[in-house]
């Protein structure tokens, strides 16, 4: 089967999906007429308050003086969302004053037959395509899809839309998060890439081919920004994945690849979209969070956090019981006290708050939609053994409060130990100034990278948790709260637009290095920033949050960058085992086919240009050096080197000081890192080595080591 492009995406490229095994896909590879055989498999889908968060504007909506949005707001940039889809209706994607589509656009409004859903596009929405043809074939069905680029999940919408929607004031969902709403660019074009599709249990999932279609149908429609909240469950070797072929295939273009870390976390070696060209971001908390009050028949008040538009009668208390006490009599404790389907009595429902614990297989929506079913008038949640207390979800259809461990504890006595217990929920309010802020959330993926240790993932890390944008229609109105690395990629997508539209000639390497090397590791109150294992917070590291947390108004202003070309990307696959003719299905540049180095002596993987030092192995007295090459993009002056580390680890820079002279020159380092005795962590040392000029830059490179 061809694909549904033709030669849009490139002279006579056909792509076919086929059942083989291994022999037949290695015999079939070996045709000289076939480009390569990759495995094909399913992929999961993985604003208003988060710009002010991150100082880019105040909540009046102007800009403070050194907010990036001074100098541009991403104005003909172009981002490419791979997702869901679009709802083009939305408010986010608003046209007005707007001026002409870039010239350099060479992409499509695709609509269905006869566009029975009256899609459309505008000078904002300037495109939108859909690849559905392998995930038919792959899935057996497509009886429910619905062949258009709109978005009817949502996903795509609010990831788009805080990549690059336009300002739109009065947002709010359920009446919460009110806030002028609005993309990392909001005067940037942006484009729609649907690949996603229901399968037979409504599931959105798409197929690595219709991915790779997108891929190439974004790179030559001309789009500059491609973000993808999408990953797998678990990464493949780079030279096996079709779809990081054509992540690379993007970046050689010139295009800026933006990717989720996955919701896996806490555990380590959870990290997906792991390709070094490629800036993978985790999610962390912002300041603002939302709370209701329980308060029980004896006047005690519990703090919960909640999100939903209902609001009980001021006052009333109402009965309270536990899942327990209102179960089937065939029902056991255990499948009451988690709210399981089909073990509460609705006549013992009926009218009462009731109580149970988060868990036992089914979510807090799934719990809180047969609570309503029952009759409930409202539902307690309680955390269990001290979890993070982190609502996800907003569409509960009734009152929902989630309660910690401790507090779950205190309400469960209550109700046991009163023969009438009564509760209030009051209606949520939005807080902020929420301490400690931010920290890495416990879902958000976390590393080592399990494909190459000598590559730190996650990149960067931005807000993820709680996030309010549009969505294209929900029970609380246009706008949505969703939670996700899945909406913190879409921030680093738009930061990186408007990145692109200052300094349009920079490589996608160097636009990373500058959100890199300006990220912030420590939270509002100046300490190291945390992360939430589920249990606790404790110290964050690397694996974690990556170079730190997203630093918009710094990006712009970097001072050094680490810049890294195609050919060295090509050399890095070469050393972790692609054969040179292969390596030409990455990338065949208009000189030639890719030439390796003579050995593999001459090139060493530790010396990939990356924004990070990660060395995966190093053992007490053999110190391993290593170099890296900053440009100058800042003013003339001398940088001074900076290095912190544990005492175990010596750590030599040479030489010390880089003195530039003008705009765009190179300077050399060497850092030998030597580890002087067995540290008291468990595996790994970090670090952070900063060249700073002065009060002007500080450019951070963290340092990550692992010991035998």
């Amino acid at each position: 089967m061809t694909n549904s492009h033709g030669d849009l995406l490139g002279p006579h490229v056909q792509r076919y999906l086929a059942m083989l095994n291994e022999e037949e896909a290695a015999h079939i590879s070996k045709h000289p007429n076939v480009q390569y055989v990759s495995l094909s498999e399913t992929s999961k889908l993985l604003t208003t308050h988060s710009w002010v968060f991150l100082r880019l504007a105040i909540e009046n909506g102007n800009f403070p003086n050194a907010s990036i949005w001074k100098k541009s707001l991403g104005e003909d940039i172009i981002i490419g969302n791979i997702d869901t889809g679009v709802w083009p209706e939305s408010e986010s994607f608003n046209d007005e004053g707007m001026g002409p589509i870039p010239a350099k656009w060479r992409g499509i409004c695709q609509t269905n037959r006869d566009n029975w859903d009256n899609f459309h596009c505008n000078k904002k929405l300037i495109g939108a395509r859909y690849f559905y043809h392998n995930f038919c074939q792959s899935d057996g069905g497509g009886h429910s899809l619905l062949f258009s680029p709109r978005d009817y999940d949502g996903h795509g919408t609010h990831t788009l839309a805080t990549a690059g929607g336009n300002f739109v004031p009065r947002a709010s969902s359920c009446g919460l998060g009110h806030g002028t709403a609005s993309g990392g660019a909001p005067r940037a074009r942006v484009a729609c890439y649907k690949v996603f599709w229901p399968n037979d249990k409504e599931e959105q999932q798409c197929n690595d081919l219709d991915v790779v279609d997108a891929y190439d149908a974004a790179i030559h429609d001309g789009v500059d920004v491609i973000s993808v909240s999408m990953g797998y469950d678990k990464d493949r070797k780079f030279t096996y994945g079709g779809t990081y072929r054509s992540s690379f295939k993007a970046v050689a273009n010139g295009k800026i690849v933006v990717k989720a870390a996955g919701n896996k976390g806490p555990k380590p070696k959870t990290i997906v979209n792991c390709e070094p060209w490629a800036i993978t971001v985790a999610a962390t908390t912002t300041d603002r969070d939302f709370f209701c009050d329980v308060t029980l028949g004896d006047n005690r008040v519990f703090k919960a956090k909640a999100f939903n538009k209902f609001k009980l009668r001021h006052g009333k208390f109402y009965p309270l019981a536990s899942g327990a006490d209102v179960k089937y009599h065939y029902a056991s404790d255990t499948d009451a006290m988690f709210c399981k389907t089909g073990a509460l009595d609705p006549n013992k429902v009926k009218g009462k708050i009731i109580f149970c614990y988060l868990g036992g297989g089914s979510d807090e929506n799934t719990k809180a939609k047969e609570a309503y079913s029952l009759g409930a008038i409202g539902l307690i949640l309680g955390r269990d053994r001290n979890r993070e207390v982190q609502v996800v979800d907003d569409q509960d259809p009734l009152p929902t409060a989630h309660v910690d461990y401790k507090d779950a504890v205190r309400i469960l006595k209550y109700i046991n130990y009163n023969r009438y217990p009564v509760a209030h929920i009051s209606k949520v309010r939005t807080e902020y100034d929420v301490k400690p802020a931010p920290y890495v959330a416990s879902f958000s993926s976390r590393g080592p990278n399990p494909i190459d240790e000598a590559i730190l993932k996650p990149d960067i890390t931005a807000p993820g948790v709680g996030i309010v944008a549009v969505y294209g229609g929900s029970e609380c109105g246009p706008f949505i709260k969703m939670t996700g690395t899945s909406m913190a990629c879409p921030h680093v997508a738009g930061v990186a637009a408007v990145l692109k539209s200052i300094y349009p000639n920079w490589s996608p390497a160097k636009i990373k290095s500058a959100i890199m090397t300006t990220a912030s590791v420590y939270d509002t109150f100046g300490r190291p920033m945390k992360e939430h294992d589920e249990i606790r917070l404790k110290t964050a590291t690397p694996f974690a949050y990556g170079a730190g947390e997203l630093q918009p108004n710094r990006v712009a202003n970097p001072g050094l960058v680490y810049d890294i070309t195609t050919e060295e990307y090509l050399n890095y696959l070469w050393f972790r085992g692609a054969c040179a003719g292969k390596l030409d299905e990455f990338y065949k540049p208009d000189d030639g086919p890719y030439e390796p180095p003579r050995t593999k002596k001459e090139f060493n993987i530790l010396n990939l240009n990356y924004p990070t030092i990660t060395v995966p192995y190093i053992q007490i007295g053999h110190p391993v050096v290593l170099i890296r090459t900053v440009e100058n993009v800042g003013c003339p002056g001398k940088y001074r080197v900076k290095v912190t580390a544990p005492s175990e680890l010596k750590v030599d820079v040479e030489p010390q000081i880089l003195a530039f002279k003008f705009v765009g020159e190179k300077k050399q380092f060497r850092v030998t890192l030597t580890l002087r005795d067995t540290p008291e962590t468990d595996g790994y040392v970090f670090g952070m080595l900063v060249w700073m000029d002065g009060s002007r830059h500080k450019v951070n490179t963290p340092i990550i080591v692992r010991y035998s």
